[in-house]
């Protein structure tokens, strides 16, 4: 599965980005969600969408960030409003066949800085 990530960027704290992923024929992907690492810290799952399902947030974004999937356009995204410099980090985008997502395909990535 071929992801391609963009929107990254950087923004002021309390500012907003979109983060889409591009890939193809989503409809057959069964859950896809986005993940950030940060220097010195642990990948961290930020949100997931199952085909059909309720999305899952971390609590760090919850209220803040909201993913969604097009159908029509093939692009997964995530809408993040009131970013804070604890947000900066590299999201990248994954895309599994099981609930283990961190094993599933992933994207080159795309890099959020939060200014204070």
């Amino acid at each position: 599965v071929r992801l391609v990530e963009s929107g990254g960027g950087l923004v002021q704290a309390g500012g907003s980005l979109r983060l889409s992923c591009v890939t193809s024929n989503i409809v057959s992907i069964y859950l896809m969600g986005w993940y950030r690492q940060a220097p010195g810290k642990e990948r961290e799952l930020v949100a997931a969408l199952s085909s059909g399902g309720n999305p899952y947030y971390a609590d760090s974004v919850k209220g803040r960030f909201t993913i969604s999937r097009d159908n029509i356009k093939n692009t997964l995204s995530l809408q993040m409003s009131s970013l804070k410099p604890e947000d900066t980090a590299t999201y990248y985008c994954v895309a599994g066949a099981t609930d283990d997502l961190k094993r599933g395909s992933w994207g080159q990535g795309t890099q959020v800085t939060v200014s204070s």
